[in-house]
């Protein structure tokens, strides 16, 4: 059973909590979910496909991420998620927090880590991953166009973008 801090509109705790999958959130009542974007040192990004028995999204290519348990924040949430589904340590060398983003009933908090790990090195939670692959910007791109990546939204993905260029400068 997975229990989510509920948050107000402005990001804040309430000191109310839901059970994933049990608790409908009202209007103005949101968690917190994270993304986490990895990145090589040569601009390339790493992506994974959703395991095909999961309830939401199942197969799709995606996003590493989750939600916050109860008593998470951000960046335990995004560390946690990381090392889980993928078997990477994030740290305050590697990760950078790009920012947060309002969605329907969440507030979506967006870090990137870079890491060059071979994908067939990594350590995928099967129930969640079904596997994983390092694309080009442009190979992301065209997936995206093609509706074989899951489509988070056009404001979304021009965000990722741009901190992508900026983060992959700096390394």
């Amino acid at each position: 059973m997975e229990i989510w801090d509920i948050m107000n509109e402005h990001g804040e705790i309430t000191g109310k909590t839901a059970i994933r999958g049990r608790t409908s959130l009202k209007p103005g009542e949101y968690h917190l979910v994270v993304h986490i974007w990895i990145m090589s040192p040569k601009g390339n990004f790493l992506i994974q496909r959703r395991s095909e028995s999961r309830r939401l999204m199942p197969g799709e290519w995606a996003a590493t991420g989750g939600s916050a348990v109860s008593g998470e924040n951000s960046e335990v949430a995004a560390k946690r998620e990381l090392y889980e589904e993928l078997g990477i340590i994030g740290n305050e060398t590697n990760m950078r927090f790009m920012g947060r983003l309002k969605r329907r009933n969440s507030f979506l908090d967006v870090w990137f880590v870079v890491c060059d790990e071979k994908a067939e090195n990594l350590k995928l939670q099967e129930s969640e991953v079904a596997e994983v692959k390092w694309v080009s910007a442009e190979a992301l791109k065209n997936m995206i166009s093609q509706r074989t990546f899951h489509n988070y939204g056009r404001e979304y993905f021009k965000a990722i973008f741009a901190y992508s260029k900026i983060l992959w400068e700096k390394f």
